[in-house]
């Protein structure tokens, strides 16, 4: 997949797009990306997804300061990759761009730049300045500038319509089953293991602290979840738990991530590790004793290896 963050560096054959903030790259995209690979087959031609950065959210509500995204630059820039994208522009969002309405951004940049020969969008999709772009306005352009248009319906699993707000929703509810039915894929987090108080080592648990490293990756709820922790491509079972640890942390508002990860005893201070989750076993909880705890966590550990174990 090639990546473009200036238009003066693209180039495609018979280019068949379709734009979109694409987070998460959940069945309802991945649904979108099938069609453009089956247009691009048609016309002998090639996939290109047009999205933005930052996020358009993030630029225009002064209101929306914690607003938390699904993917990461990064990770969105993979998950396209496997999807089988030939071609991902990054385009930058900005409050002047925002006011670019849509017919100069289909004339533009979507037909003048990228050389547009097909257009796919999704089922509610309207962009331009206030977002006054539609499906009908755009078939008039589609007519003009000689391209084709097609509009995909809502993605259904289980009578649900798919989209990135219901898995943040379910994300911030901790409602993993949910989320990753939706994604198509295991939910995950990455990040970089941090020096922490080593309390964990303490009572037979060591944990790995892990800082996701972008401030705006959603967290899920509070609490303790089976995962699977990715180390040098190498997959084991692991205990998370999300939260202020109020039975050793004196202060409540230190939110963390920290993982134990089974039956593992390697130094992985500082490097890149991916956790993905499987299931949320249980809410956070105050004990009181250390030895409390610890047995609570010889349950979880126990739960997680009647959940995940081969």
């Amino acid at each position: 997949m090639k990546i473009y963050t200036d238009l003066k560096d693209f180039s495609a054959t018979n280019p068949v797009v379709t734009i979109g903030t694409f987070d998460g790259v959940h069945l309802g995209h991945k649904k979108v990306i099938k069609r453009l690979q089956d247009l691009a087959r048609e016309v002998n031609g090639e996939t290109v997804i047009f999205t933005f950065y930052p996020h358009p959210r993030l630029v225009l509500n002064t209101h929306d300061d914690e607003l938390r995204l699904i993917n990461t630059l990064e990770e969105k820039k993979k998950l396209l990759e496997a999807a089988g994208v030939d071609h991902l522009v990054i385009y930058p969002f900005t409050k002047e761009f925002s006011k670019l309405s849509y017919t100069d951004f289909v004339e533009k940049i979507l037909v003048g730049q990228i050389g547009m020969k097909s257009l796919v969008v999704g089922y509610d999709h309207k962009f331009g300045h206030k977002r006054k772009g539609t499906y009908e306005d755009l078939k008039v352009y589609a007519d003009k500038l000689n391209f084709k248009i097609e509009q995909l319906e809502v993605l259904n699993v289980d009578t649900i319509d798919v989209s990135s707000t219901k898995i943040r929703k379910a994300l911030a509810e901790g409602d993993i089953q949910t989320t990753n039915k939706y994604l198509g894929h295991r939910y995950f987090i990455k990040g970089i293991v941090v020096d922490g108080k080593k309390l964990g080592h303490e009572i037979g648990f060591p944990t790995a602290n892990v800082d996701p490293q972008e401030s705006y990756k959603l967290v899920p709820k509070d609490g303790v979840y089976a995962v699977k922790v990715e180390v040098d491509d190498k997959r084991y079972l692991g205990m998370l738990n999300i939260g202020v640890r109020p039975t050793v942390n004196n202060q409540l508002d230190n939110r963390s991530i920290e993982v134990h990860i089974l039956d593992f005893d390697q130094d992985i201070y500082f490097k890149n590790i991916t956790i993905h989750f499987y299931q949320r076993i249980r809410n956070e909880q105050f004990f009181g004793s250390i030895d409390e705890l610890t047995a609570q966590l010889a349950k979880d550990k126990k739960e997680v290896e009647n959940l995940l174990g081969e």
